[in-house]
């Protein structure tokens, strides 16, 4: 089995696992006062104060989640009711055209049921947000802004955004930024105090840490109108017992995912790098999509004319290789990617794409094992779509 889908979800890693096992062998609430309570507590505090060092925050600023939908939510939804309650006219919430559904469906929610505006900002070819569009976009109307949305890196064709250059011009007009850096952490050089942005979400199954793990890390002074009531815990913006092992197991994730940035970009970049160049060489007229100078190493986002995704993905994964596809699929249709249609894609280029993403445990193997397989997958799906022409 090859498995080339590691931006939807990674192994686990053995660490973190040991850790969390350890943990889950203790006991007691970390809201609770006696010895059991506060050995818990400091053991969520020490996590904390882990991802803190890693992110370059402060452990205060560091709002532990469930994952980075919920984080996501927090960030749009919370600082969305707490503008709107400062000033009734900042109701435009300013989202990239290329935002994970994390962030796109919590701002199509608001629009459709808190009154908000929501507007895109444009995308170029490669997937990118101008500091001048989003510049232009801020001065139609500056006082009606609530917030911006940019994520740091695209989960389907890798592209990484300008985010510092971004969150300068929304700090000039005094507009909360927030980032969706899920695909971004321990791939790009992350460090909240240097790159500006009010608000950052980061999960811990994209690294290698379990599922149901994350942390929105958002700037002191900023009070999210939190969604779920409660305990009051993380600043009283995340209501609900906080899980000892889950912090300590995602602190172990973000510390070593950090710490190996580096070396392990270094090595997906070579092998994405050798990935693409087999395909291309059995299938001369694959696409790469997104920017090829600045995207994510683990990422290769590749269109295969004539052919369909959906069709290539079943293809492969009868050869053992699992990877994704970019479109979405509604009611047994599939959609073409709203990510490659904002790129400037016709819908049938937005169809034929595959997503292969690499991860800690990916070999050159497995891209040899890819480059064996796709010829005969593209050959066998341009047959099946030509003959229902």
């Amino acid at each position: 089995m090859v498995y080339l889908d590691h931006a939807a979800t990674t192994e686990t890693r053995p660490e973190v696992i040991a850790e969390v096992a350890a943990e889950l062998g203790s006991l007691g609430n970390p809201s609770s006062l006696h010895q059991h309570g506060r050995t818990a507590r400091r053991t969520v505090e020490e996590a904390r104060e882990s991802i803190a060092d890693a992110m370059g925050c402060t452990p205060h600023e560091v709002v532990l989640t469930g994952g980075g939908t919920e984080a996501n939510n927090i960030a749009l939804k919370g600082l969305y009711w707490q503008r709107r309650a400062e000033d009734p006219r900042r109701r435009r919430i300013l989202l990239s055209a290329v935002e994970h559904h994390a962030a796109l469906d919590p701002a199509h929610w608001l629009a459709d049921h808190q009154d908000a505006v929501h507007e895109e900002l444009a995308v170029d070819t490669l997937g990118r947000v101008s500091p001048q569009t989003l510049r232009e976009a801020i001065e139609r109307d500056r006082s009606s802004v609530a917030l911006v949305s940019v994520m740091w890196a695209n989960n389907e064709v890798g592209t990484v955004q300008p985010i510092s250059e971004l969150a300068e011009v929304a700090a000039e007009y005094g507009v909360p930024f927030h980032t969706d850096a899920v695909q971004a952490v321990g791939s790009e050089p992350v460090d909240f105090a240097d790159c500006g942005v009010s608000a950052l979400t980061l999960t811990g199954h994209k690294l290698g840490g379990p599922v149901g793990t994350g942390a929105l890390l958002l700037a002191r002074g900023l009070t999210p109108v939190p969604l779920l009531h409660g305990g009051g815990q993380e600043r009283d913006i995340r209501s609900g017992t906080v899980s000892a092992p889950l912090a300590r197991g995602l602190a172990t994730t973000v510390r070593l995912a950090v710490s190996e940035r580096e070396k392990h970009a270094a090595h997906l970049a070579e092998l994405r790098d050798g990935l693409e160049e087999r395909v291309r060489a059995v299938v001369p007229d694959v696409v790469v999509n997104g920017c090829t100078d600045d995207r994510l190493p683990g990422i290769a986002h590749l269109s295969f004319p004539g052919c369909e995704g959906d069709a290539l993905l079943m293809l492969l994964d009868a050869h053992g290789i699992s990877c994704s596809t970019g479109s979405a699929c509604s009611a047994g249709v599939a959609q073409p990617s709203h990510v490659l249609l904002a790129m400037g894609a016709d819908p049938d280029t937005a169809l034929s794409s595959l997503r292969l993403s690499l991860g800690r445990t990916s070999t050159e193997e497995d891209t040899v094992a890819l480059a064996e397989a796709i010829g005969p997958a593209v050959e066998r799906a341009r047959a099946a779509r030509a003959k229902r022409r």
